[in-house]
């Protein structure tokens, strides 16, 4: 490591999406220092990803739970930290309890948004202007720039795929990648409000499975219902992976894929940073805050422009969420098609 280097401690966010968009932060530091070095406090979860991003030296596991204080295990944490002698630590969350572990480490230069009062805690703070910084990745990119600098530009996120690995789950889920796959992604974390119906995901897959195509679901457990939905929906023409793969086997599944359609959601973003092509569904959010990171032509977004979207709401308001019923499946086989 040359004499210029820095350690950084990245303290990451709690999202799949987000994960995947703080990658552009990370390959921006590497490009202003390439002898940098970036470790990332994040939930054990994320690991999988963080080791698909080659700008990453060690992913160090976050004990706590999204939304836990644990003020001791936090202090307790940031004492341990304090032996890797970080130069700086830049934060993406916003809270105050996630300012408290690069305190108790002693970084001499701890990064990030005033955000919760966070005086004190932060001795490098920015000031968030929401109008000029529209984007989340626009937010996380200009941590790492002086302050005021305009961020018009960021990098796209690239997640790596060994084809060892394909071959791996290929064999192990015992699936025919012969075929073209259209990838479904029917779930989002959020709420129902980002969901674009089962009977349209069962449709599309019904006519690309009659076009020759393989069609595979993904999601956690979580989405295990509305895939279900699907499938039955479709007549069991779908090979159904929600809840039944890891993060890393559903990553290098995906990346098998010749095209996603997804809701606004973190596999959206995988899919986006694996370089698919994607047609992304958004109803209650905003694709002007979040959309896909893709290469130029590689992603499509559609959008209705509802005058009541977006509303940023879990269940839609007006009880019909029309935003995305609304979107039609041969749009979405148009755009497929095209």
């Amino acid at each position: 490591m040359s004499v210029s280097a820095k350690k950084i401690l990245i303290i990451g966010p709690s999202w799949v999406g987000d994960m995947v968009m703080a990658q552009s932060l990370f390959i921006t530091l590497k490009q202003q220092n390439p002898d940098c070095q970036i470790d990332v406090l994040a939930p054990a979860w994320s690991f999988p990803l963080l080791e698909r991003m080659p700008e990453v030296t060690d992913a160090i596991a976050m004990p706590l739970t999204h939304g836990q204080f644990g003020w001791s295990l936090r202090k307790n944490l940031g004492k341990e930290l304090q032996a890797k002698q970080y130069d700086q630590a830049i934060l993406l969350p916003n809270s105050w309890k996630s300012a408290l572990i690069p305190f108790f480490a002693n970084i001499p230069k701890r990064t990030g948004f005033l955000g919760e009062v966070r005086w004190g805690l932060l001795n490098d703070t920015y000031k968030l202007n929401k109008q000029v910084l529209t984007m989340t990745v626009q937010r996380f990119v200009a941590l790492a720039l002086p302050k005021n600098q305009p961020v018009t530009d960021y990098p796209i996120p690239s997640l790596l795929i060994n084809e060892l690995d394909q071959q791996a789950v290929v064999k192990q889920f015992n699936v025919d990648s012969s075929k073209k796959i259209l990838a479904l992604c029917p779930g989002a974390e959020y709420g129902p409000a980002k969901q674009w119906p089962a009977k349209h995901y069962a449709a599309i897959a019904k006519q690309k499975v009659a076009d020759g195509w393989a069609v595979w679901i993904f999601g956690s457990a979580k989405d295990q219902a509305v895939s279900e939905q699907i499938n039955k929906i479709s007549g069991n023409v779908c090979i159904d992976f929600s809840g039944k793969t890891s993060l890393a086997e559903a990553i290098d599944l995906m990346s098998l894929a010749e095209v996603v359609v997804s809701n606004d959601s973190g596999l959206m973003h995988v899919a986006a940073a694996l370089d698919k092509k994607l047609v992304a569904l958004y109803g209650s959010s905003d694709p002007k805050f979040t959309p896909p990171l893709s290469k130029a032509n590689k992603a499509k977004i559609l959008n209705l422009n509802l005058d009541c979207a977006p509303c940023f709401k879990r269940e839609c308001p007006l009880g019909h969420t029309n935003c995305l019923v609304d979107i039609l499946p041969k749009q979405v086989l148009a755009e497929i098609e095209e």
